[in-house]
């Protein structure tokens, strides 16, 4: 069954006359999307500090924002999440997940560093990536300098944020200098191929649609040969082994459901810690909604327990 709050959500949606994102130039997507956080997210926690950075990025500056938990000592080395948001590589932003970073960085204990990677369809694949990497990479080098453990760094991020945060691991287990210690993959997207039956049982009426996702990949992949890139796609990688363990959440309503599922055990056959959890009743994007779905609170407390206990000393 579908949650009552979800269905109250879908209801107000339905109500208002919002828009589908599919339907709105991506000016107006991203408007919308950073918008709608008034309605739909807690107010953002007080952390004990809060900076705008800048990492070098293969085709100019990468911003960050680096938090820092309540109650950690200045000079303490904290734990460091690199984090990475959704909205189908097209729409989001620092400011779209800055309520979910917050919660996470004091509900876990580490620092977390949001990355501002660029997006299509001004910058498409493999952009997204290659600012991802190089921004995790630029963390792990100035870890000293930011205050962080660099032994103790996790990846993360949220649908196409969960895409890069999985797509982080694969490429640093490959080159061997970039060691991550746990990646929060919260329902992500493993598979542009969009072949799952999630696709189809899940693709309309509950929020994120077939069509939403259609006009996510089309600006973000230019090339259909793309899809079968692991950089794309990375359950598509023929070697899943020797990678970080891995916290795999997805949402029941959610149409990228089963790839999240096979993610989580093609994980596991490769001989991966990774768990996994799905939230039955709800639908793709629940985890930012923490004003109108109390599951919401929920998930972020899972994911944040689960960074506190993966990265600890």
């Amino acid at each position: 069954m579908l949650h009552p709050q979800a269905q109250a959500f879908i209801d107000l949606l339905i109500e208002r006359k919002v828009p589908p994102t599919h339907t709105l130039p991506v000016t107006d997507a991203r408007s919308f999307y950073r918008e709608r956080r008034a309605i739909t997210q807690p107010a953002p926690g007080e952390v004990a500090e809060v900076r705008e950075l800048s990492a070098p990025g293969p085709q100019g500056p990468i911003p960050l924002r680096f938090y820092r938990p309540l109650g950690s000592a200045a000079g303490a080395l904290l734990p460091v999440l690199v984090y990475y948001h959704g909205g189908g590589w097209t729409i989001g932003d620092l400011d779209t997940h800055d309520t979910l970073c917050r919660a996470l960085c004091n509900q876990s204990g580490c620092a977390v560093v949001a990355v501002d990677y660029r997006m299509g369809p001004e910058h498409r694949f493999p952009a997204a990536v290659n600012d991802a990497l190089a921004a995790t990479r630029w963390v792990h080098n100035q870890a000293q300098a930011l205050g962080v453990d660099a032994a103790r760094l996790a990846v993360g991020g949220d649908s196409a944020g969960g895409n890069l945060a999985a797509v982080v691991a694969i490429a640093a287990r490959d080159a061997g200098d970039l060691p991550i210690a746990f990646q929060l993959l919260i329902y992500p997207a493993t598979d542009m191929r969009r072949v799952h039956p999630s696709h189809t049982s899940n693709g309309q009426g509950y929020v994120l649609t077939r069509d939403t996702i259609r006009y996510f990949h089309d600006h973000y992949i230019t090339d259909p040969a793309h899809d079968l890139d692991w950089r794309a796609s990375p359950l598509l990688h023929p070697d899943l082994s020797r990678l970080p363990p891995a916290l795999v959440l997805t949402a029941g309503y959610d149409p990228l459901r089963d790839e999240g599922l096979d993610y989580a055990r093609a994980l596991t056959a490769a001989g991966n810690r990774a768990a996994y959890l799905c939230f039955e009743r709800q639908i793709h994007g629940f985890i930012t909604m923490g004003r109108l779905l109390d599951e919401a609170n929920t998930a972020v407390s899972v994911c944040a327990a689960e960074l506190r206990r993966a990265l600890a000393p």
